[in-house]
């Protein structure tokens, strides 16, 4: 049975499999796989793990080997031609009037290639850069654009939270985030509260989204009476990070309670405080 491992390249972003063979490895590996472009150097996010014949990816290309000293001194060596490749097409871009933001240069393992990942609001037609770029540094050059999303990703930075943004920490993680995460969360709907660095809806809105959507399914509607260890009284508020709600007991007296404390919900018209 194929024994297949995940991958991710450079940042993280998406992850792709690749059959591990008898190769010992682990996550955080760097490793040289097969891919449609030629040979390229990855890290393993995913240990390998055996599947049935039926279950294997079709088309899955290999792991060629776990990555040598030798390879991490050729990436090195990339990283020159990359930051040089970099500040030529941004100075072209200016040149030729193109509203774009060069993000990344990638030189390609196992040959001279160059990709360039830029971001622009709108779709841009770059031939004329890509053409002089590649006579400018003498090797060929591709130009791909990305969203806002992935150039977050390529150049990292933090969030609100002081940690590390999701998109660059969290590899494969391309799920889409929607407002409705948002509202079920009680979170404000002010764009400025729930937008990330790269302008679009924190990724980190979809990573609880489910512990709320099951909270909410157990727990009592705000204004209903509960049985508490310390009396009756109505709920107040919802706390779904604590698995817990808020209960106003009279007399000026509140307290949180875990749900696995509460009793069953007082018959209605009983002690209504207010």
């Amino acid at each position: 049975m194929p024994r297949i491992c995940s991958v991710v390249f450079r940042g993280g972003g998406k992850v792709f499999d690749f059959n591990a063979g008898r190769l010992d490895l682990a996550p955080g590996d760097g490793v040289v796989v097969d891919t449609a472009r030629g040979a390229d150097y990855g890290r393993v996010v995913r240990g390998p793990g055996e599947v049935g014949e039926e279950d294997a990816p079709r088309g899955l290309r290999k792991v060629l080997r776990k990555a040598t000293p030798a390879d991490l001194e050729t990436i090195a060596s990339h990283r020159e031609a990359e930051l040089e490749a970099k500040r030529e097409g941004r100075r072209l871009a200016r040149e030729l009037g193109l509203d774009v933001k060069i993000v990344e240069a990638r030189q390609a393992f196992d040959d001279a290639r160059l990709g360039i990942t830029f971001y622009a609001e709108e779709r841009t037609d770059t031939r004329e850069l890509q053409s002089r770029l590649g006579e400018r540094l003498g090797r060929r050059v591709e130009l791909k654009q990305v969203s806002a999303r992935d150039e977050s990703r390529i150049v990292g930075g933090y969030g609100p939270c002081g940690r590390s943004l999701c998109c660059a920490t969290f590899a494969g993680d391309q799920d889409p985030v929607s407002i409705r995460m948002a509202k079920d969360q009680d979170l404000p709907l002010n764009p400025t509260k729930i937008s990330g660095c790269c302008g679009r809806l924190m990724c980190c809105l979809k990573y609880e989204h489910q512990v709320y959507v099951s909270f909410r399914k157990r727990a009592p509607k705000r204004g209903t009476v509960v049985r508490t260890p310390a009396g009756e009284g109505k709920v107040t508020d919802l706390l779904a990070p604590l698995d817990g709600v808020t209960v106003d007991l009279g007399e000026g007296r509140s307290a949180t309670f875990k749900l696995e404390e509460l009793g069953s919900p007082a018959p209605a018209g009983r002690n209504d405080h207010g």
